[in-house]
């Protein structure tokens, strides 16, 4: 019990008056001569014991009434809060994520959260609501019913902790208040858990729990497969519910229904799907599934992509650079250095220096000018190199120099399996019974500011890159090595020529880093723009001599497919497609934690918070009770004798 008054309390030292009146009595009494007292005797001792006992009952209802009169001045009340008529402040945090698509008991769990909210929060309150992409500050749930019931799902969900400290900045500094948080959301399983070490605020965790966990999503597709005439396609799907012996997959193409086949999924399935090559794709795959709908579609492109244009200056044999670059993914050319056309330069996208003997500062300033500009550059050194020649190219590019040649064999033993050559996909594991290549002579060289891709057992790099240009320490002629006969050459030097132009892939994922180069000349001031029939957004965008580095992140907010246009002009097109992280259902526990309120609906976590803040007064029943006691006290007075 807590006083708004407690000051008033030291009124209860009058309760001494009574005490001093009824212990000192101040009344004389007289004796009178009694001729025969013998029949009074008994009669006095009995009245002598119940006036005795009048007497205290009179005092203690005199105390009481006292008491609970000074009592009542202070104005007793009770409540879980320490102070009285403290003001609340209260913060609504509201996944709106895909994952709260799914179906609860009354709808979409995201659209039912809606409707509690607008039900059971008064609507002169302020509040402030958050959701993974707006907020609302200092506000009443009257102002924003309408933008409450127009509230879309959210492209990326906010990790649990960022939420959370999203949502305390909209709470004031005054130390003061009682801060309430209510926080709404399905709780997902992520890789960071909900932390609920949280001591400023009262915490109220609503988890909204689906009917039911099942749910089939369009995980991913692939080329499998190409040949002259047809490209194979193939799309994997994943199945967190029951077996489904007939699921209907269809393909489209600008919209049309190419081709449409039932496959059977228990966890995992996949499915194949033919198309002709050499033909531009505007693509979607669709499945029918009644549970979360944003991973029922998925989009890609297949463009009439432009070639990688690759240049190789030689003084060696460069039969194993052509059998790489085919001509269906590069245009490949080929000049003797004695030969080289120096306005061919800025046209490439990649540059080989194939075993020269000499770099003249000519070539340098030339191929500086052509890395400036986003070209990617691969230095090979012959085995009779001008050492002075090639350290100069090599300081421009922040390389450790090159060392007296070495005729001393080597063995290729190390791999930077996380370098981007090679991590994405080109080793399904790291390999422990490699076929190392061996090295007649190589130029010995510390790594310095470059990093390491392919290095000799002695950790010496035999390739390493900086800044977009790989240099190799050793010829790779078959006379000097034999790294042409092992199958890591292929995807060395196919991975360093999509370094040289990113051509969009088949699909991006929204919220993730995307970057890819499309080939056009801009005029000055021009840029290119991601339009669909729905929105267009200008991306993030670098402009080099023969193309244009573009890069996403957070735009656009829609799956779909973009035209990429350069004014009215389409040149290609990309598609973007939600994340399927949220395709899982799979959903915390929080029966073990403390210091939170968990509840299961809105209402009821509101429900906890009024209770909380709910402020009981009770003077009135002191005053009852002093009425009482004063009526106890005159029903002693006359009827006890």
């Amino acid at each position: 019990m807590q006083f708004k008054h407690p000051e008033l309390l030291y009124g209860l030292f009058l309760l001494l008056i009574p005490i001093i009146v009824h212990l000192f009595q101040l009344r004389k009494f007289q004796k009178e001569a009694f001729t025969n007292v013998a029949f009074l005797k008994q009669i006095t001792l009995q009245t002598r014991k119940s006036a005795q006992i009048k007497k205290w009952l009179t005092l203690f209802t005199r105390m009481g009434i006292l008491a609970a009169i000074v009592i009542a001045f202070a104005q007793p009340f009770t409540s879980k809060n320490k102070t009285f008529n403290t003001k609340t402040e209260t913060v609504i945090f509201l996944d709106n994520s895909f994952s709260m698509q799914a179906k609860g008991d009354k709808g979409e769990l995201l659209k039912r959260a809606v409707s509690d909210i607008i039900s059971n929060v008064p609507e002169a309150e302020n509040i402030s609501l958050i959701t993974n992409d707006n907020a609302f500050r200092q506000t009443t749930v009257k102002t924003i019913t309408n933008d409450l019931l127009q509230l879309n799902y959210s492209t990326n969900q906010l990790p649990y902790d960022a939420a959370v400290l999203k949502s305390k900045k909209y709470f004031s500094k005054n130390q003061n208040t009682i801060k309430n948080l209510v926080f709404v959301s399905d709780f997902q399983q992520k890789e960071l858990n909900f932390n609920t070490n949280n001591n400023e605020t009262n915490l109220s965790l609503v988890q909204l729990k689906p009917v039911s966990k099942a749910n089939i999503s369009i995980d991913s597709l692939y080329i499998s497969k190409r040949t002259s005439s047809n490209i194979e396609l193939i799309v994997s799907l994943k199945n967190t519910g029951n077996t489904i012996e007939n699921l209907p997959v269809s393909l489209y193409n600008n919209g049309s229904l190419l081709t449409k086949t039932s496959i059977k999924i228990a966890d995992k399935a996949t499915t194949i799907f033919t198309l002709p090559a050499n033909e531009s794709v505007n693509g979607k795959v669709t499945i029918d599934d009644t549970n979360l709908q944003f991973d029922n579609t998925l989009f890609f492109n297949i463009n009439n992509n432009s070639k990688i244009n690759v240049l190789s200056i030689n003084e060696a044999n460069d039969t194993f650079l052509k059998s790489i670059y085919s001509s269906t993914e590069f245009n490949y050319n080929a000049t003797a250095f004695n030969q080289l056309n120096y306005s061919a330069i800025a046209n490439q996208n990649l540059i080989v220096l194939n075993e020269l003997n000499q770099i003249p500062s000519s070539l340098v300033t030339a191929l500086k000018g052509f890395t400036n500009n986003g070209g990617v550059l691969v230095v090979i050194p012959s085995n009779n190199i001008n050492i002075q020649e090639y350290n100069n190219l090599l300081s421009n590019y922040n390389f450790a120099p090159f060392t007296k040649q070495s005729e001393t064999e080597k063995r290729l033993t190390n791999i930077n399996y996380s370098h981007p050559l090679y991590s994405d996909g080109v080793f399904e594991k790291q390999v422990s019974n490699f076929q190392y290549p061996k090295i007649n002579s190589y130029y010995p060289q510390n790594l310095s500011n470059a990093k390491a891709v392919l290095q000799f057992e002695d950790g010496k790099p035999f390739l390493s890159e900086n800044n977009n240009t790989f240099v190799f320490t050793a010829a790779l002629n078959k006379n000097n090595s034999s790294f042409q006969d092992i199958n890591l050459i292929v995807p060395t030097f196919y991975n360093i020529s999509k370094r040289s132009l990113k051509l969009a892939n088949l699909y991006y994922t929204i919220g993730k880093e995307n970057t890819f180069d499309i080939v056009t000349d801009l005029q000055q001031d021009a840029v290119l723009t991601l339009v669909s029939e729905s929105s267009k957004v200008i991306p993030q965008q670098q402009y080099f001599n023969n193309k244009v580095a573009i890069t996403t992140i957070d735009i656009p907010e829609k799956s779909g497919i973009y035209n990429i246009k350069n004014k009215a002009e389409i040149i290609e097109n990309v598609s973007y497609n939600y994340n399927r992280n949220e395709s899982i259902l799979v959903y915390q526990n929080f029966s073990n934690l403390d210091n939170v309120t968990i509840s299961n609906s809105i209402s009821d976590a509101f429900n906890t918070i009024k209770n909380d803040t709910k402020v009981n007064e009770l003077w009135k029943w002191f005053v009852i009770l002093a009425l009482i006691l004063l009526i106890i006290e005159m029903l002693i007075l006359k009827f006890f004798k």
